[in-house]
């Protein structure tokens, strides 16, 4: 149950700050947190990560109702058994819920984190894409330790 509530949290956050991004700032308007590191940036994306496949919802769709009901079944059936493995799938699905959210009701993908890494300025994300990535670096971790732990044992 605490790993719902974790997908839970992560898709209010997700969905708030999107709200605030669509109300409170114009299309492409840029506001510096850190200035040469950190900008908030207004952007829409009807893609994947870094605008591949654009336009392509239906397949969006499709991908995250197959993941969603995936990372329920998997929670539902391992999570106890494993913190990290929870965490990791709690994250999950509430990036994955939030992003579809996005898709279903907007057409577009609200993003706004815009970060220079030196003078390379990375893709722009947002908090559910956060969430994913973290979710899955977790889900490598826990992958690598179960691995481990089993060559151990033999």
């Amino acid at each position: 149950m605490k790993y719902y509530i974790l997908a839970l949290i992560i898709l209010i956050l997700d969905q708030w700050t999107k709200w605030i991004v669509v109300t409170q700032m114009e299309l492409r308007q840029q506001i510096p947190i850190i200035e040469n590191l950190l900008y908030f940036t207004s952007h829409r994306n009807k893609g994947a990560a870094f605008g591949i496949l654009q336009g392509q919802m239906w397949l969006f769709f499709i991908v995250t109702v197959i993941v969603v009901v995936f990372v329920v079944y998997y929670m539902n059936k391992h999570a106890k058994e494993s913190k990290l493995l929870g965490i990791s799938l709690g994250l999950v699905l509430g990036g994955a819920i939030g992003n579809f959210i996005d898709r279903l009701f907007r057409g577009e993908v609200v993003d706004f984190i815009d970060v220079y890494i030196f003078t390379y300025d990375f893709a722009i994300f947002n908090v559910a894409d956060m969430a994913l990535v973290i979710g899955v670096g977790i889900l490598m971790v826990q992958i690598f330790l179960e691995e481990r732990n089993a060559r151990e044992k033999k």
